[in-house]
């Protein structure tokens, strides 16, 4: 069975078949992380973009398991050059049949840099499609109405989205960008970590529900069957 794991912020570890896949493993520095790095396996990372409380714990990770990165090219290749990890290169609108599903990247309309102030190439959403299944984690964004085409191009199941404002949408946006892409299930991300991005899930909540759609909040540490 399919499950994904949220590990605050905007951190997800997502298992298909035998294959673990993080996206976005903000561990060190990250209040409402639960696990440590140590305690860290996967196959893969995805990166949205490079900011560092997305970028996160990468380099440590990806060598201690000798996985894989998946990025934008400037991104991958960044990561490759300078601390030797093993990458897949992308870019927005390619996808790519991996072992353990097709990835595909979107637009995100926010910024990327590395932590020391690289050019790191655009930000991206994710979708990840397995065994008829969608993802959809949408990376640090502002509303778009692209997001329309999407969910029109894309049956998807579950729709992770920030909502935590000053950065990213905010609540109000995020129900709009539910609209646009009429996912199954809308989950809330980066939110609460700081208080820069404090929202009221509670809100978020009945605010999906009167436009007819599903919503589950995740803790920290709580498991999502997919």
């Amino acid at each position: 069975m399919s499950k994904v794991i949220y590990h605050g912020h905007s951190f997800l570890e997502i298992h298909i078949d035998q294959y673990t896949i993080y996206i976005d493993p903000f561990i060190e520095g990250n209040p409402v992380c639960d696990i440590k790095i140590e305690d860290a396996k996967c196959n893969y990372i995805i990166l949205t973009h490079a900011h560092s409380d997305h970028l996160g714990s990468t380099g440590e990770i990806a060598k201690k398991n000798d996985a894989t990165v998946i990025a934008t090219v400037e991104l991958a290749d960044h990561l490759t050059l300078t601390k030797g990890i093993k990458s897949h290169a992308m870019n927005i609108g390619g996808s790519y049949l991996f072992p353990f599903g097709k990835v595909k990247l979107t637009i995100a309309h926010h910024s990327s840099s590395t932590p020391d102030g690289l050019y790191a190439g655009d930000p991206a959403g994710v979708l990840i499609t397995y065994n008829d299944k969608t993802i959809f984690h949408a990376g640090d964004t502002a509303l778009f109405y692209d997001m329309k085409l999407i969910g029109e191009m894309n049956s998807i199941d579950h729709a992770f989205l920030p909502i935590g404002d000053n950065f990213t949408m905010g609540v109000d946006d995020a129900v709009k960008a539910a609209e646009f892409l009429n996912a199954k299930n809308i989950i809330p991300i980066h939110y609460n970590t700081f208080d820069v991005i404090r929202a009221d899930a509670n809100e978020f909540i009945k605010k999906i529900e009167s436009i007819g759609k599903s919503c589950i909040i995740l803790k920290p540490g709580e498991k999502l069957s997919l």
